[in-house]
């Protein structure tokens, strides 16, 4: 349908309208540059005839005067076409203007067309419902986290039952020493426990650890006596 209008002219006259301030410029530039052409040549008239008047106005006064009014009639000339070419050049100026308007004004509704596709059907109340899913699902994976990292994985410890391996291998460790000492382990070798109870029976525990401590020097010094 658009290319039976085209055959017509129908279709390219939306361009026309668009080249028509072009083309007016054009026109009034060409017409512009054909004033300042005569400007500039009747100047030229009114200086010549100017040197030809003061050349003569002592010998020849008739062809003074005769240059006078040919100076004057340049000069009423000159006035004219200055004036139309101050009127072609306000044409031109507001021509521009104009199109340069309509050109920014056709730009903003291009921009207010584009910024209204893409926001569509976006509204402040659905960019705020968006938010505020958004922040559920970050504090709904933060809450994942804590549970994955805070978890206890397998049977829990007995704190109890680690206290208590933990004596036996002491005492092992005792054992062994004393056999391979033949019964006796130095002194800063022993491996004192953990104490158990109030003040009175720590004191109690250290007497009888000087009490084992004099017991093993004298079995040292029976060992040496026998070993002689």
């Amino acid at each position: 349908m658009s290319g039976i209008w085209g055959w017509f002219g129908g279709g390219s006259a939306a361009q026309k309208r668009k080249d028509s301030p072009k083309n007016a410029i054009l026109g009034l530039r060409t017409q512009l540059d054909m004033l300042q052409k005569r400007e500039r040549h009747l100047q030229n008239q009114i200086d010549e005839q100017d040197a030809i008047a003061r050349k003569n106005v002592s010998t020849n006064k008739t062809a003074a005067k005769q240059a006078l009014r040919r100076k004057k009639v340049a000069e009423s000339t000159l006035e004219t076409t200055l004036g139309q070419i101050t009127t072609l050049e306000q044409q031109i100026n507001a021509i521009e203007s104009a199109n340069i308007n309509r050109e920014t004004l056709a730009a903003m509704q291009a921009a207010r067309e584009a910024m209204s596709k893409i926001h569509g059907k976006l509204t402040p109340e659905k960019v705020d419902e968006e938010m505020a899913k958004l922040q559920e699902e970050n504090d709904l994976s933060n809450e994942i986290a804590t549970a994955i990292t805070s978890a206890n994985i397998g049977q829990p410890i007995d704190e109890d039952e680690l206290e208590d391996e933990l004596n036996a291998l002491q005492q092992e460790e005792v054992d062994s020493k004393l056999h391979e000492t033949g019964g006796s382990i130095p002194v800063h070798d022993k491996i004192s426990l953990p104490a158990v109870g109030t003040g009175a029976l720590k004191g109690k525990e250290k007497a009888k650890a000087v009490v084992e401590d004099d017991e093993e020097e004298e079995l040292r010094k029976l060992q040496a006596e026998m070993a002689m």
